[in-house]
């Protein structure tokens, strides 16, 4: 599947991200073109992949859910084992995403050896049912992961995720006034551009620490 990965920027010897969509929007979304392009322009080589349901409905036009999550995380290890063919290994791969994306890339992170995980937005639980979390396997979470989350995101606010028992393991960096994908309301006197700004600096100096 490395043939399907877009990249910004030229992997080389350093660290590279890899980044999945949510679940309704693909890789050419302004939100994942942002992130990816400054990532790269801060130094990062971020690459971005498909999920087979999301290819399917470019190949045929039509709207199909996502994939079970079997399917997903074996797109994901597939993605982590073409990079290894190509010479990236996956101690120099961080993998995540935005909402769906990420949560399936921190499902298959302990058994591939990545280097780290980016989670764009978490969906820590569906919107409007904060009793349904998926933060269970987050408590035991070996791998370094950063969640970049907006403080008033409707998957998870700030105030849901001081509840949870996560992972020492697991950082957090909030984006002030957001929502799911970091756009805070008028009335806060911020704007999607910063939250996205700080949202991409939060990600380059986190990996920047792994090496620390």
């Amino acid at each position: 599947m490395t043939d399907d990965i877009v990249w910004a920027g030229e992997p080389g010897s350093g660290p590279v991200v890899v980044l999945a969509h949510g679940a309704g929007a693909a890789i050419d979304s302004p939100f994942m073109e942002f992130f990816a392009n400054e990532l790269a322009a801060g130094g990062l080589p971020t690459g971005r992949f498909e999920f087979p349901y999301m290819r399917r409905r470019r190949a045929e036009g039509t709207k199909r859910p996502p994939d079970r999550a079997p399917v997903l995380m074996d797109a994901w290890r597939s993605v982590i084992a073409g990079l290894g063919d190509d010479g990236i290994p996956p101690s120099s791969i961080i993998i995540g995403g935005k909402s769906m994306g990420g949560r399936i890339a921190t499902m298959v992170a302990s058994d591939t050896g990545v280097r780290g995980l980016v989670c764009l937005g978490y969906p820590f639980h569906p919107p409007g049912r904060p009793e349904k979390t998926r933060v269970e396997h987050l408590a035991d979470m070996a791998t370094p992961m950063l969640v970049v989350q907006g403080t008033r995101d409707s998957l998870g606010s700030q105030d849901d995720v001081k509840g949870y028992d996560l992972s020492a393991k697991i950082s957090l960096a909030w984006m002030e006034d957001g929502d799911h994908s970091f756009k805070p309301r008028k009335a806060s006197g911020r704007t999607e551009d910063q939250n996205w700004r700080d949202g991409v600096d939060a990600v380059l100096d986190w990996v920047k620490s792994l090496d620390d």
